[in-house]
């Protein structure tokens, strides 16, 4: 399974006219698309930031969609206000666990980080048996995932949670994990981020 991400920062007051768009028109689109598995998106009212992601069943699929997913994010961006160059890129999916569905409300802390591209399947494992396993066991835990490129290996690491109190009560632990993985594999925090799920239609199977 292969995700692209789109990373764009906008206007906060447009932020429910581009959930609108992508409730009403881009998911539509998008899921009418050979390969396409699911659409989210994410966002901080305060910034403006936004991260749209798509999901697809491989990866010639997601390249096979590059044109016409152009044309998509364009709109997306000039509805949103759009401040700042967009930032494209293209993962791998490693891992993929629910707990259950994420209702109104719910956030998730995104963590990206940066490694040595010959240790990604050690990233992988220790998400897996380590990572994964404290994570899952937190109050207001729905889901969470790794998304990898094994080209430059950096790493993508969401967890999702029912509420904002959740995922606020959540950060030392969180803290704690990172810490880990910043001395055992040497990897580096590029940024942490905790974001409002506004939609969330990723139908990426169990991969834990």
């Amino acid at each position: 399974m292969y995700i692209r991400t789109t990373e764009v920062r906008g206007d906060p007051a447009k932020i429910d006219d581009g959930l609108t768009l992508v409730r009403e028109e881009l998911f539509p689109a998008v899921s009418a698309m050979d390969g396409c598995v699911g659409m989210s998106m994410l966002y901080d009212r305060q910034t403006g930031r936004c991260v749209t992601t798509t999901a697809w069943s491989s990866e010639d699929a997601m390249q096979a969609s590059a044109a016409a997913v152009r044309p998509l994010r364009d709109r997306a961006e000039r509805t949103l206000g759009a401040t700042s160059g967009r930032y494209v890129h293209q993962w791998e999916v490693a891992v993929m666990h629910r707990d259950h569905a994420t209702p109104d409300g719910a956030c998730a802390r995104l963590t990206w980080l940066s490694g040595d591209p010959s240790k990604v399947d050690d990233t992988i494992d220790m998400y897996r048996m380590v990572i994964l396993p404290q994570i899952q066991g937190l109050s207001g835990f729905c889901s969470a995932s790794l998304m990898v490129d094994r080209e430059t290996g950096r790493v993508v690491g969401t967890a999702a949670f029912n509420s904002r109190e959740d995922i606020e009560a959540s950060r030392e632990i969180s803290a704690g994990i990172r810490e880990r993985v910043v001395r055992e594999l040497g990897a580096t925090v590029d940024d942490v981020e905790e974001m409002e799920i506004g939609f969330a239609h990723l139908h990426v199977p169990e991969m834990a």
